[in-house]
């Protein structure tokens, strides 16, 4: 049976996204475009155009191509048209994008201040649907060695264990440590629970001899440093 799913080439010349980028640049093509030349093909009843469009209507929430992150894999596997292999590679692009916006240099980061924390983290995190516990470890240069996820969930002082806090950071002979974490409602400001927890962290990483440098919240484009808020 020949393959009736509608194709790029089935849209008028002129309006095709491959042939569009080509001629005016990747940048004056819309999202929709974009990511149908990423899609690909269609289906009987819908070109590549048609389900990306569809697919960005269903972000109720106004975020953007931030919802895209957001997503769940199966949700994108259960669009008609998108399947089990765009979905992964649909995933997979949207990560090599945060990836690529945290910095193009093969460098390790260095954390001088909680902008550069902020700077860090902020593009992935401002979009996380739960809150996430994140530890920076850093050398004795303030270099982050490594980043790793403490804790899902709402954070509290019995809620999250000190060892999954500091578990990977012994393991990698850090010198210090900064804790992130986000809160879904884009509004950093520290809770009564966020305080007491970053105290008995602070306590237990003194105990260990390690550093805590900082606690930073991050919301929807804004953050709050607990260092800062002489909170530490």
């Amino acid at each position: 049976m020949a393959d009736e799913r509608l194709r790029i080439k089935d849209i008028p010349e002129n309006e095709r996204p491959y042939e569009r980028l080509e001629k005016f640049g990747a940048q004056a093509l819309s999202n929709a475009e974009l990511l149908a030349i990423i899609i690909k093909t269609g289906t009987r009843e819908e070109t590549s155009l048609d389900i990306s469009q569809k697919l960005l209507r269903m972000d109720e929430e106004g975020e953007g191509l931030a919802f895209l992150n957001a997503i769940a894999l199966e949700e994108l596997r259960s669009i008609k048209g998108i399947g089990k292999v765009k979905a992964i590679q649909l995933k997979a692009i949207v990560e090599f994008s945060k990836r690529f916006a945290g910095g193009c240099k093969n460098t390790r980061a260095v954390i001088t201040s909680p902008e550069d924390i902020s700077r860090l983290v902020m593009q992935e995190m401002r979009c996380l649907k739960q809150e996430e516990l994140r530890i920076l470890v850093l050398n004795s240069k303030n270099f982050v060695l490594k980043t790793y996820t403490a804790a899902l969930g709402g954070l509290n002082s019995s809620g999250v264990e000190a060892r999954e806090v500091f578990k990977e950071a012994v393991k990698s002979g850090a010198a210090a440590i900064v804790l992130v974490h986000n809160h879904p409602s884009g509004d950093p400001q520290p809770s009564k629970e966020d305080i007491i927890f970053t105290k008995r962290i602070a306590e237990g990483a003194q105990i260990l001899g390690i550093k805590m440098l900082d606690h930073v919240i991050i919301g929807d484009g804004i953050f709050v440093s607990l260092k800062e808020r002489n909170l530490i």
